[in-house]
């Protein structure tokens, strides 16, 4: 994560995250490089359902028709995310990381939204391993496509 914080302070960019399955990480990722400050305006862990839709405004409906598990609700999270945190960047985890399939969909199928600067790319994948293992793997895809971005 450092190289990822070094980055964003280069080029004076903010970032946030809206973190469910994920319950944190990738901001506790962030906030333990020295100088996150700098960069980091903070997590919104949306674990519960009711998180995401009465507190980042994810349309009821939406969750309603595509599941929480979907790539519109990864890309519904980054976009009301940007603006809840007023970031450049903000990234958003959803799926499920098991035990057990939720809404039909199996473990270890998430999917990562990232809004940098307006511009929306989501990205779906189905990861193996235990609970924790499918966490980090996460984090670290989404780090790797942040430092991608970033150049």
């Amino acid at each position: 994560m450092r190289e990822l914080v070094e980055k964003l302070i280069e080029k004076k960019l903010t970032i946030a995250s809206c973190e469910s399955f994920t319950v944190g990480l990738f901001g506790a990722g962030l906030g333990s490089v020295s100088g996150a400050s700098n960069t980091y305006k903070g997590t919104l862990v949306t674990y519960q359902t009711v998180i995401k839709t009465d507190v980042l405004k994810v349309d009821h409906q939406l969750v309603k028709e595509y599941g929480v598990v979907s790539e519109t609700i990864a890309k519904e999270m980054c976009l009301k995310g940007k603006d809840y945190f007023n970031s450049d960047i903000c990234v958003s985890f959803t799926g499920n990381a098991g035990p057990e399939a939720m809404e039909n969909k199996p473990v270890g199928l998430i999917y990562i939204g990232i809004n940098y600067l307006g511009k929306i790319v989501t990205y779906e994948y189905r990861l193996v391993g235990s609970r924790a293992m499918i966490q980090k793997q996460a984090v670290h895809i989404a780090e790797k496509k942040l430092l991608d971005m970033l150049g």
